[in-house]
């Protein structure tokens, strides 16, 4: 065998390893979708059609799971957004705000939940919260940067108000602590984004 024929095989192991970390993160995310919050490295092996050694030859251990598992995540909370035009009047803008908020928190509910369980003990899950936390930020300062600029010296506590409300814990509250349905629980981050934005600055 030549030496031309080296790339080819290096690529399709390549290709193969992606396919099976792939399947292993997919069921893994399954598993959570389904209800089933603490899945063991068994299950989703089981789940993924794959040994349990090659999981753990894959991924070292849970934490690097949940980091490949939080960016799988992410792409697909980016497959589902639609960018809102910062120059919509204001109402118009939270409205679509929110609704796009409601429909990408119920995308993430049952990986929240799940990471609710175990963010206390494991730092990969705080820093996947960390880039949630991050992306809301940067379009609460883009979307609402005229009336965040009017703000004035309040203007770093209105984005971490915008950014703690428009979170999964907020809208858990709503769906889970207070039993609204989906269009309540955004007509009400809708009422409370608005409040926030329309109201004066710190007394």
């Amino acid at each position: 065998m030549g030496q031309t024929d080296l790339p080819a095989r290096v690529d399709g192991r390549t290709a193969r390893a992606e396919r099976t970390r792939a399947a292993i993160v997919e069921a893994h995310l399954a598993l959570i979708s389904e209800g089933d919050l603490r899945p063991t490295g068994e299950r989703i092996a089981e789940r993924a059609g794959v040994s349990l050694r090659t999981l753990w030859t894959n991924f070292k251990d849970m934490e690097t799971l949940f980091e490949a598992s939080g960016e799988r995540l992410l792409q697909q909370q980016d497959a589902a957004y639609r960018p809102i035009s910062p120059e919509l009047p204001l109402a118009k803008r939270v409205d679509a705000y929110c609704r796009q908020r409601a429909r990408l928190l119920q995308l993430i509910t049952p990986s929240a939940r799940a990471a609710q369980m175990r963010e206390p003990v494991s730092a990969q899950l705080h820093r996947n919260r960390l880039k949630h936390i991050d992306r809301v930020r940067t379009e609460v300062l883009d979307l609402f940067a005229v009336e965040l600029d009017q703000a004035g010296a309040g203007r770093d506590e209105l984005v971490s108000a915008l950014v703690a409300a428009s979170m999964w814990p907020a809208w858990s509250m709503l769906r889970d602590g207070l039993g609204l349905g989906v269009d309540r629980a955004r007509a009400v981050m809708t009422r409370t984004v608005l409040a926030l934005l329309t109201t004066g600055g710190p007394a």
